[in-house]
């Protein structure tokens, strides 16, 4: 049971990372990353997979506090599963327009 909960998060970690390369590099390759008319939305664009990480990882910290689960399983866990929502939010948020009043 322990080689399991050390190779698990190995494997669904990895898997989410190689979706999400290989989504970036297919959408590079196409000409079609996000780009906004400004500088500011640019930088949120891009900030938001490091930000996910981010907030996944303190998610995981918290949950392992508080519960029996390994707190080194539940952060690199919780790191990949903000790596995909970052991701999510970053294809929501590049399709977005920007409107602006006149």
């Amino acid at each position: 049971m322990g080689f399991a909960m050390a190779i698990a998060p190995v494997l669904i970690v990895g898997g989410i990372v190689l979706f999400v390369i290989n989504r970036l590099k297919d959408k590079q390759n196409q000409g079609t990353l996000g780009k906004k008319k400004s500088k500011s939305a640019q930088n949120v664009l891009d900030s938001l997979i490091p930000l996910g990480m981010i907030f996944g990882c303190a998610l995981g910290v918290i949950i392992g506090m508080f519960s029996s689960i390994s707190t080194l399983f539940t952060i690199s866990l919780g790191a990949g599963i903000g790596y995909l929502l970052g991701y999510i939010a970053y294809e929501i948020y590049s399709k977005e327009e920007v409107i602006t009043e006149k």
